[in-house]
């Protein structure tokens, strides 16, 4: 009997194969890797609703782009399938000694550091070599990347030796950046506006709260609160109409609104 993953793989190689999709058939690695951070981010999003039927078909999708890039691969002669599961199966076994071997660890902290360890003697089996941070894409979202960027300079001792020297260091970019707001100064300010958006993500690390997923929240509670305005309002035409002092007031109400709709769920999980 077939499993589902192998009917996957099968469906795939159809759809690319000589008398499949025209639309599959013409796809690229390049074409299609932005639906690679949309499905990414739909997963996400499935996770932080807690609607585990979306994630389920959301996770779905995301395989479709792993089984994608293979079978391209495969066309190609580089590899496949087999080939990504192979070296996956091998990188966890080698990666956990502590599991699959005869190391032992104490707590996570050293199941990251023998986990960098073993990456930096994979690199020098393959002849990689370079600087810390080569290894850190550029083409990440740019919070991402700094989040990486930051803790790769903190491995070297490179790094704040606590959070307070981070606050002190968001206050000295706040005042910075006040000060490059006279007119004409805008290339300065975009200057220090990313000094300031890149000791926000290192505070972050600091703290150990994920950044990406700090903004998201925040994006998600204000699109809730504003939803509740213009619902309170009549509207999103109803809301032009009003004045600064009325949107904020509108916006007090709002937020309890929200608060009280968030408490109510997370009793009844």
């Amino acid at each position: 009997m077939v499993s589902a993953l192998e009917e996957a793989v099968a469906l795939m190689a159809r759809l690319r194969g000589p008398d499949g999709c025209p639309w599959d058939r013409e796809q690229t690695f390049d074409s299609i890797k932005r639906h690679t951070l949309e499905e990414t981010y739909e997963v996400f999003d499935a996770i932080e609703r807690r609607a585990w039927p979306d994630l389920k078909d959301e996770l779905g999708d995301l395989l479709l782009q792993v089984l994608f890039y293979a079978q391209m691969a495969q066309d190609a002669g580089y590899f496949n399938i087999e080939d990504v599961a192979a070296n996956l199966n091998a990188k966890l076994i080698r990666r956990h000694p502590h599991i699959f071997s005869d190391g032992t660890v104490d707590n996570a902290d050293q199941v990251n550091r023998n986990w960098e360890a073993v990456k930096k003697q994979e690199k020098a089996a393959r002849g990689v070599s370079g600087g810390l941070l080569e290894d850190v894409p550029r083409s990440m979202p740019a919070m991402i990347e700094a989040a990486k960027i930051g803790s790769k300079a903190a491995k070297v001792g490179f790094d704040w030796p606590d959070v307070s020297g981070l606050f002190d260091k968001l206050d000295e970019e706040i005042g910075e950046l006040k000060a490059e707001l006279a007119p004409g100064s805008s290339e300065r300010a975009f200057d220090e506006l990313g000094d300031l958006l890149f000791t926000a993500v290192n505070l972050s690390r600091h703290l150990k709260l994920d950044p990406e997923f700090a903004l998201r929240a925040a994006n998600a509670k204000f699109r809730a609160r504003f939803g509740a305005m213009e619902a309170l309002a009549g509207g999103a035409s109803a809301l032009e109409q009003l004045s600064a002092a009325e949107l904020e007031a509108l916006w007090v109400v709002a937020k309890a609104k929200t608060k009280t709709e968030a408490d109510s769920s997370l009793r009844s999980e």
